[in-house]
């Protein structure tokens, strides 16, 4: 990272992130700011921390140069905070993560502002996903109907935030007609890949994935002239966001020899993209960005529609088609009345680089507020046992060991007891993301839901 510039007028921002989604939000999100903030990222050294070139392609398209990144492990991020002095600090990061961060930061003298996010698709809003980031000041979502949600579940909970709207990255500079953007009808014809966008835990079940497997060799066997790609988030050996068991790779060589054109990719969506001619997921964040690039879309309706595999928004959209529909590649582009609402809203109704700015001028003027985190119980032995839990063997502190040999086995036999207690009540009965009863949508109920949520 090249030195940060006297002090001057642009406030100075620093990002931290550390996995793979993280990372690639985190950098677009401040590089898309532009000359107006001195910006810069630092890519925090964790178990999960990206490698080098999930770092490269995070970096590709973000408007953040590479000498404005650079790596540190926890212990040397204090010193290199009060080296760079930012007056904002954007955390990209698990919850885990950004409660311990933000409580590092809080405990200094004069405090950055700190604002924190979700890197995707964020419907449904969830309790733990506020209660972790409870001691940020801003907290940043991508739709209208974000906006709405979070807002409402913190007026269910009182759990306090506030929220600030910004175009999805990834979505940004889209300029999307009828689902499809003046860009990429230029070029529709160079486009003959069906791009399926993996994701670590939806759908969870191994069988589920060996379908979804299954499927992708009977499409791309059912035109030998076109390839299907299947678009990996880590090469092996690498790391990604959210563990994954039975990963695509594995999954497809059980089936024994592939047809030629069925490949897999490490690159960027960026990339992958480029030669779409559409995009099948099941709920990846990566549907927007190729809404974005005019590319349609098929979500996978096979697995039903529920708040556990996140894909409830991606319905309103009118984007679910099954197995055959993959086969034969009738993609399909979002229905036009979800757009605003649903990631795609005009670029002046973003605010929240306005409303950091407010922030900055409230710090400037007279300092902010505290912030309190959630409340809970062990004091200084529960904030290292966090910091343990969320850092890993970065943490190399002895109360992070002493309170790791103490706190496994309570949580062991925490998580013994919650196994149980599910076995007993039963899947029907167990709570949702924001308190209420697990439901899943038939997918003939999802065709009027449009009208429900616009």
């Amino acid at each position: 990272m090249r030195p940060a510039p006297q002090e001057g007028t642009r406030p100075r921002v620093v990002a931290i992130a550390d996995t793979d989604s993280y990372v690639k939000w985190a950098a677009a999100l401040v590089g898309g700011v532009g000359e107006r903030w001195d910006a810069s990222l630092l890519v925090l050294e964790t178990p999960l921390v990206v490698s080098d070139a999930q770092l490269a392609a995070a970096l590709s398209g973000s408007g953040l140069p590479r000498d404005r990144v650079a790596r540190v492990s926890y212990g040397g991020l204090a010193a290199r905070l009060a080296d760079l002095r930012p007056d904002a600090v954007v955390i990209g990061a698990r919850g885990p993560l950004v409660r311990v961060l933000a409580r590092d930061l809080a405990a200094l003298e004069r405090r950055p502002v700190v604002v924190t996010g979700l890197p995707g698709i964020s419907i449904p809003a969830t309790r733990k996903a506020v209660v972790y980031r409870l001691q940020s000041d801003l907290f940043v979502v991508h739709s209208r109907r974000e906006v709405r949600e979070f807002g409402a579940l913190s007026a269910r909970t009182g759990y306090a935030h506030r929220y600030a709207l910004a175009t999805l990255p990834f979505a940004r500079g889209a300029r999307v007609a009828g689902g499809v953007s003046a860009e990429a009808r230029d070029d529709r014809p160079a486009r003959s890949d069906l791009v399926f966008a993996t994701q670590a835990k939806v759908p969870a079940e191994r069988e589920d994935r060996l379908r979804v497997a299954r499927l992708l060799v009977r499409a791309a066997q059912a035109d030998p002239s076109r390839r299907v790609v299947v678009k990996l988030r880590a090469a092996s050996g690498e790391h990604q966001t959210h563990a994954e068991e039975d990963g695509y790779p594995e999954l497809l060589a059980s089936l024994g020899p592939l047809p030629p054109n069925l490949v897999t990719s490490t690159g960027s969506m960026r990339a992958a993209l480029a030669g779409a001619e559409g995009l099948v997921t099941v709920s990846s964040t990566a549907a927007i960005e190729a809404i974005a690039a005019g590319i349609p879309v098929i979500a996978l309706d096979i697995f039903g529609v529920s708040p556990q595999l996140i894909n409830e928004t991606l319905a309103d959209a009118d984007l679910l088609a099954g197995e055959e529909d993959v086969v034969a590649r009738r993609f399909r582009h979002p229905d036009p009345e979800w757009l605003d609402d649903n990631y795609f809203h005009a670029p002046e109704a973003d605010d929240w680089v306005e409303a950091v700015e407010e922030l900055l001028a409230q710090r400037s003027a007279r300092g902010l507020p505290a912030r309190a985190a959630f409340p809970r119980r062990g004091g200084a032995l529960r904030d290292a046992w966090e910091r343990r839990i969320a850092l890993g063997r970065s943490d190399t502190s002895a109360a992070g060991t002493a309170a790791y040999i103490v706190g496994l086995p309570l949580r062991t036999g925490v998580r013994l007891i919650h196994r149980v207690r599910r076995a007993v009540m039963g899947p029907a009965q167990q709570p949702g993301p924001a308190g209420s009863s697990t439901q899943v949508r038939s997918t003939s109920a999802v065709r009027t839901s449009t009208t429900r949520t616009s």
